[in-house]
């Protein structure tokens, strides 16, 4: 960490484990926004007298917006101060979240869901700041510990989201996350530094930087390729789960929501990712990393073959190994991304998330056609080929 990389006004001198858990849970409760829409659809679709397909737009329209919100604001961590960034999108991302919990008609939430994905973007301004903040030596452990957070939210806020919606209602849940935000937004106000701008490129200039940053490094281009095809499996996935296991099992939002139990169990490999990168490399990650994916999708074609708690238990074991491959391979290809330019950290996140995000939401809307034109079945197959073709990428990479 340069010296000048942060202002004098700064008490951080070390990333204590108080500070890295501060961070972890702003991603965590940041990223989680875009996600509690998933175990609700259902109810959402009732309470707004929509149909089921309409209401599947939701979270399409917040993952789109996430995109947007990478490409386009992200960059600006580069640029301007990241400790502002952070407080100003907190604010914003609460005021959303609580017009979202007051929408009468799924025109409204739609619009409110793109500004929620736009705005939760502010986890990825913490992630960068963990990098810059972290020494070069532990900067993967330390960006994978950071991560975990981030990873653990997108899973419990599943969980958590189901049982709030089953319980209290789909609106508290967006209330309630509300408040979360605003707290976390002020906590991290008072304990983050104060960041130099890493550039004084215009807003326009920085946005075309991003395109050379693209011609530049092909490693850029391979993570980024990879990393979104692993997100349409992804997404695909917990994007249509909720509907399966309502038609196929007459399960609740809450047991839906629960099964994000079983993807959490693999965030904890995100630190052991980030020190694994750290001594030999994130590419062996990357590759150990979209195999488990494609082999834990893979199995779930046995699923007809089974008893009914056998699905479920086979449904639990492939949701704990593809998530774990998944987040072992963003920790992989972060850690080698963040390599490439220190100073351009902010943009090349952004590159990377958008791909990111971009397959989130493709993998939603094309998981959504799967379910209703071929069930399950296509749901898993669409996911099975997204993973071996993530996979392709990284091996092509290691023989080129």
């Amino acid at each position: 960490m340069s010296a000048q990389s942060l202002s004098h006004n700064t008490e951080i001198h070390h990333l204590s484990r108080q500070t890295i858990f501060t961070l972890a849970t702003g991603t965590g409760l940041s990223v989680a926004t875009i996600y509690y829409n998933q175990p609700l659809l259902g109810l959402m679709a009732q309470d707004l007298q929509a149909n089921v397909s309409s209401t599947g737009f939701v979270p399409t329209f917040t993952q789109i917006g996430y995109a947007l919100g990478i490409l386009l604001l992200v960059p600006l961590g580069d640029k301007f101060n990241r400790r502002y960034i952070i407080l100003l999108k907190s604010l914003l991302l609460s005021l959303a979240l609580l017009l979202c919990s007051l929408m009468p008609a799924l025109e409204g939430l739609l619009l409110a869901s793109l500004a929620i994905g736009i705005l939760a973007t502010m986890a990825q301004d913490i992630v960068p700041a963990t990098a810059a903040l972290a020494p070069a030596e532990h900067r993967g452990r330390t960006v994978g510990a950071v991560m975990t957070g981030l990873l653990t939210g997108i899973l419990l806020s599943r969980v958590f989201s189901g049982m709030v919606g089953e319980y209290y209602g789909w609106r508290m849940m967006y209330q309630l996350a509300a408040l979360s935000i605003l707290l976390i937004g002020f906590r991290l106000w008072w304990l983050l530094p104060d960041f130099a701008a890493d550039t004084k490129l215009s807003y326009p200039a920085l946005l075309t930087s991003m395109a050379g940053l693209w011609k530049k490094y092909s490693a850029l281009r391979r993570a980024a390729w990879s990393q979104g095809l692993l997100s349409v499996a992804f997404s695909a996935f917990w994007s249509t789960l909720a509907v399966m296991l309502h038609t196929d099992f007459q399960l609740g939002s809450a047991v839906a929501g629960a099964f994000g139990l079983a993807g959490a169990a693999g965030a904890l490999a995100a630190p052991l990712a980030g020190a694994i990168a750290d001594k030999q490399g994130p590419e062996r990650v990357t590759q150990l990393g979209a195999a488990l994916v494609a082999l834990s999708f893979a199995a779930m074609f046995l699923l007809p073959l089974l008893p009914v708690n056998g699905q479920i238990l086979l449904l639990v074991v492939s949701a704990i190994g593809f998530d774990l491959g998944v987040q072992a391979a963003l920790i992989a290809n972060q850690t080698l991304v963040y390599g490439l330019e220190p100073e351009a950290r902010g943009r090349l996140n952004a590159l990377l998330f958008t791909s990111v995000f971009i397959g989130m939401a493709t993998g939603s809307a094309l998981g959504s056609i799967a379910l209703a034109d071929f069930g399950w079945t296509g749901v898993i197959s669409l996911a099975t080929v997204a993973a071996i073709a993530s996979l392709l990428v990284r091996l092509k990479a290691k023989s080129a």
